[in-house]
C-alpha cells in the first residue's frame, strides 16, 4: 500500500508540473481524430504494460489491488472537492476541476489500472463468476475513457430565435459564430405563470428544417429536450423584459457524438449488477 501511495501521489505531483508549465489541460486539442488516436495509443499502452509484468515488477504492481486502492483514494478526495467547489472556471485550479492536470492524470492512471485488471482476468475468464465482473470493469472502463475523450467534442451552443425568422447561427462559449446543419424558426413563444406572476412553465413551438429539406414541427420544453440529427435543443431561456409577451427565445443546442459509448458502459455495469444480484441469489438456494 505504501508504495501504491507513492506512486499516486507521483502522479499527482505530475500533473501539477504539468499545470504550472503548461496550463490547463486544453481539451479542444484533442478533438477528433486526435482522440480517437489518443485512444488507440492507451489501449496499446495497456497491452505493452500487461505484457511486461512478467518482467517488470513496477508494471505487474500496477495491476494489483494494492496500486488501485491508493489510486481510488486520490480519486475520491480530488473527486470532492470538485464537489465542494463551484465548478465555474473562475480561473483558480479548483473552480475547473475537468481540466486541473492532477485529476486528469488520477483518472488516466485508474483507466490503466482497469484496463490491466481487465487484461489478466480475461486470461482465466470463467463465464459463470467472471461475467458480472467483466461487466461491471468493462463498463466503467469505457464510460470513464469515452467521457473523458469524448468531452472535445462535445458542442454546446445559443440560439437565439425570433417568430418567425427562420435561424441557422449559433454561439459559441466564446462568442464564435458556428453555422448549424440545422435551421430553427420560432412560431410562438409560450409562458405560463403562477398567481402571482413569476413564471411557472415557459416553452417553444417551432419547426425545425434539416439538410434533407425534413420540416419537423415540435414544440421544446423546459427539460424535455427535442432530438433531431444527433442534436438535443434545449429550452434556455427568453427576453425577460417582454416576459409572456416575448418575441424571441434563446435555445441551447448539445451534440455529444461520444455520448452513445458512455450509455453503453453505464448499461454493462447495470446488466454486471443484475448478474451478481442472480448469481448471488442462486448461490443462496443452492
Amino acid at each position: 500500500m505504501k508504495e501504491g501511495f507513492l506512486i499516486g501521489a507521483g502522479v499527482v505531483a505530475a500533473g501539477l508540473v504539468l499545470q504550472l508549465s503548461v496550463g490547463r489541460v486544453v481539451w479542444n486539442t484533442f478533438a477528433w481524430p486526435v482522440n480517437g488516436f489518443v485512444l488507440v495509443g492507451f489501449f496499446a499502452l495497456i497491452a505493452i504494460v500487461s505484457l511486461l509484468g512478467r518482467r517488470f515488477y513496477v508494471c505487474q504492481f500496477i495491476g494489483s489491488n494494492r496500486a488501485a486502492i491508493p489510486a481510488l483514494f486520490y480519486a475520491v478526495v480530488l473527486t470532492i472537492v470538485m464537489g465542494l467547489v463551484r465548478q465555474d472556471g473562475s480561473g483558480s485550479w479548483f473552480s475547473d476541476m475537468l481540466s486541473f492536470w492532477p485529476f486528469v492524470l488520477i483518472y488516466v492512471y485508474i483507466a490503466l489500472i482497469l484496463g490491466l485488471v481487465i487484461i489478466r482476468r480475461s486470461l482465466r475468464f470463467r463465464w459463470r463468476r467472471d461475467i458480472p465482473f467483466m461487466l461491471n470493469h468493462l463498463g466503467l472502463f469505457l464510460a470513464m475513457t469515452t467521457a473523458t475523450l469524448g468531452n472535445a467534442d462535445m458542442q454546446r451552443l445559443k440560439m437565439v430565435t425570433t417568430v418567425d425568422e427562420p435561424e441557422w447561427r449559433a454561439l459559441a462559449s466564446g462568442g464564435a459564430i458556428v453555422e448549424m446543419p440545422i435551421a430553427i424558426e420560432l412560431k410562438r413563444f409560450i409562458m405560463e405563470t403562477y398567481d402571482d406572476g413569476s413564471p411557472r412553465r415557459f416553452a417553444s413551438d417551432v419547426q425545425i428544417l434539416t439538410k434533407s429539406g425534413k420540416r419537423i414541427q415540435t414544440t421544446v420544453d423546459v427539460n424535455k429536450p427535442v432530438k433531431v440529427d444527433g442534436w438535443k435543443i434545449y429550452q434556455y431561456g427568453y427576453d425577460t423584459q417582454m416576459g409572456a409577451m416575448s418575441q424571441i427565445s434563446i435555445l441551447e443546442l448539445v451534440n455529444d457524438p461520444w455520448l452513445p459509448l458512455v450509455y453503453l458502459g453505464i448499461y454493462m455495469m447495470l446488466g454486471g449488477a443484475v448478474f451478481m444480484f442472480v448469481l448471488g441469489e442462486r448461490r443462496k438456494r443452492i
